[in-house]
């Protein structure tokens, strides 16, 4: 059931439209603007009905708000007036409002419009997934990894927690390709991709196709140690599979990871770190492969010790 959030100061009015959508919503209501902005940051609303008139801060300026915030702006927002006045309707469009509904509320008209606004938002929900989905993994794409990293790295320069930046390479993939063929090699992809992927789940681990047999990881939280202790694991789990690689190479499948972990502050160039495990990648390939080589928060490298087969 998709989830409405309405925003207004006047109890018997909010009341009155739960009422018409409860049967086809999930409705939450708030009673002040601040408490709007509030669940609309913690929550994944499909619409959020905004009262123009409450006291203290105005349904223009939590709209405002919500439009400037990066995980609220995409919402739809209806507001509820009984503003008649041209210029308020066209402040509110221009502020970011998709549609307005106003009182006395005609039941009728409520359902057919919040209907429309939350059809449309699914559906751009839909496409926006597409696009940010890699076709061949299933795991998200590039363009959505560009997203995602500004993101966290903007927050945890605000929380002051630990974000590690991670980069997979399928090693020596372009023999496997030659020897195999590309259609394996899609496969070869799609088997790393999924395994890395079911050890990354948290809602703070984060994994991309960064390009051809490449991965990148962003996790948050983790000290150095742990997610280098993580990681060892995945790769793991990658030459587990068992995978036959080109015997003239390789025994099996295995990838290379490198890393770093980083406390950001404020002014701290994420493209810095990401260089950094670019060359902890580098550093692992060159010295024999299948294996995580690391950078703590002091920039100390840590090797793993593989065994190989």
């Amino acid at each position: 059931m998709e989830k409405v959030l309405i925003v207004d100061d006047s109890l018997a009015q909010s009341a009155q439209l739960k009422s018409i959508l409860e049967d086809e919503y999930d409705i939450t209501v708030a009673h002040s603007a601040e408490d709007g902005l509030r669940w609309a940051r913690d929550e994944h609303f499909s619409l959020i009905l905004l009262d123009v008139v409450m006291p203290g801060m105005d349904g223009f300026t939590l709209l405002k708000k919500l439009q400037e915030e990066i995980i609220t702006q995409s919402v739809p927002v209806i507001l509820i007036t009984s503003l008649s006045s041209v210029a308020d309707e066209q402040r509110g469009l221009i502020l970011g409002a998709v549609d307005y509904i106003t009182k006395p509320f005609a039941p009728l008209i409520v359902k057919a419009r919040v209907n429309t606004h939350v059809k449309l938002y699914r559906y751009r929900r839909q496409i926006e997934q597409q696009s940010m989905t890699d076709q061949l993994t299933g795991i998200a794409n590039r363009r959505r990894y560009e997203q995602y990293r500004a993101e966290k790295w903007g927050e945890a320069v605000r929380l002051r927690v630990p974000i590690s930046l991670c980069m997979f390479d399928i090693d020596r993939f372009k023999v496997y390709n030659d020897t195999f063929g590309h259609p394996a090699g899609d496969k070869v992809i799609s088997a790393v991709a999924q395994t890395a992927a079911a050890h990354l789940q948290r809602s703070t681990d984060f994994l991309a196709r960064y390009g051809g047999e490449e991965f990148v990881a962003v996790v948050m939280g983790d000290p150095s140690q742990q997610i280098f202790g993580h990681l060892q694991k995945i790769r793991q789990e990658v030459e587990n599979l068992h995978i036959p690689h080109d015997p003239s190479v390789s025994q099996w499948i295995t990838v290379s990871i490198g890393g770093v972990t980083v406390i950001p502050e404020l002014g701290s160039d994420y493209g810095f770190y990401l260089k950094i495990a670019d060359t902890m990648l580098y550093d692992a390939k060159k010295n024999g492969r299948n294996r995580v080589v690391w950078a703590d928060e002091r920039l100390t490298q840590m090797w793993e010790k593989a065994s190989f087969h």
